[in-house]
């Protein structure tokens, strides 16, 4: 898997550098003191990550796939069931991460009313076995089932990941507020693309309008099975917006490329066909003469897969801190320290 993360300024700007630099330094520190402080409580509470067990749902999609290796790498166990798509027959696969040589067979089971009504009872019998609060999900399923499956963890006191986008996100968030539950639910699971979405919080937090006047164009590429825009552009967007006061439209003015010769022209690898995420943000002055890009690409699923064990292991030390159920970001997460 490669991963790069290049900020590129097309002429140099003088006189706020400074100020800036010492913003992000303090900012960095902040997090830095923060996650040292989390880490230790988190490190002297834990018990053996084995005795968790995660529903890894999604299976046998490559993400929900590789979510579940990197669980086995963490040393995580695998709940023996998980929810599969509705057309998908019933079947029992073996899961295998090479790095470890560690494996598991589960039950895919579908998601149609007698399936969930199989993943219930088999989900009781589990957690009278390794007790409730070490069981948990992973969702990385369809932006169609987003929702849906949402309500099915919280109304049946599941903890989970939220790893899929799409769905009505203000919805879920409503939803799981309403009835208290515990999860993680992000836009990307990326160490390194987390923090760079909380630096650019902070940046437009702190200056506003910073960029008024430049224009924003926004170009994401993702394998060809991606349904939906990507929510990290959307959330990266977010924060452009408050830093340059453009009026860009998020269903209407990203550059979507799903198809191999366009994803090939942007610069993704042939072998990244099948697995990647490349994003470019370019803000331009009025008159042409200033440009700035971000730029964040990934090829491969690793960073995510890891990104999300991580989270699931870091929801289970709240569940079990005895706090009321809570919705958590993986900015959350990565303050927390809990980010490996």
């Amino acid at each position: 898997m490669k991963t790069s993360l290049r900020l590129i300024a097309a002429v140099a700007v003088a006189s706020s550098l400074a100020e800036t630099s010492a913003f992000a330094l303090q900012s960095m520190q902040q997090c830095q003191n923060r996650a040292k402080t989390t880490s230790m409580q988190m490190s002297s509470g834990d018990s053996d990550g084995s005795s968790l067990h995660i529903m890894v749902n999604g299976m046998p999609g490559p993400m929900a796939t590789a979510a579940a290796e990197a669980c086995l790498r963490k040393g995580l166990s695998l709940s023996p069931i998980a929810m599969t798509g509705p057309d998908i027959e019933p079947s029992t696969i073996t899961v295998h991460d090479e790095v470890t040589g560690s494996s598991a067979d589960v039950r895919l089971i579908p998601s149609t009313d007698e399936g969930r009504e199989e993943i219930l009872s088999s989900l009781a019998g589990l957690r009278e076995s390794v007790g409730a609060e070490n069981v948990l999900a992973i969702d990385y399923t369809h932006p169609s089932a987003v929702n849906a499956n949402g309500v099915f963890y919280a109304e049946n006191k599941l903890p989970f990941v939220m790893g899929t986008t799409g769905g009505d996100r203000d919805q879920l968030m409503a939803d799981m507020e309403s009835r208290t539950a515990f999860a993680v639910i992000a836009p990307n699971m990326g160490k390194q693309i987390v923090a760079m979405q909380a630096g650019l919080e902070e940046l437009a937090e702190k200056f506003p309008s910073a960029f008024a006047g430049y224009k924003l164009e926004v170009t994401e590429s993702h394998q060809k099975t991606k349904a939906d825009t990507s929510g990290t552009a959307k959330a990266v967007i977010s924060s452009l917006k408050k830093l340059s006061d453009d009026d860009f439209d998020l269903e209407e003015d990203i550059k979507m490329l799903r198809d191999d010769e366009s994803s090939l022209a942007f610069g993704v690898p042939k072998e990244a066909m099948n697995g990647h995420a490349f994003h470019t943000y370019t803000l331009t002055s009025a008159d042409g003469t200033v440009q700035f890009q971000l730029q964040h690409n990934v090829s491969g699923r690793t960073v995510y897969a890891e990104g999300t064990a991580d989270a699931v292991k870091f929801l289970a030390t709240k569940v079990k801190s005895g706090m009321d159920g809570t919705v958590f970001s993986m900015i959350d997460v990565l303050q927390a320290g809990a980010l490996e």
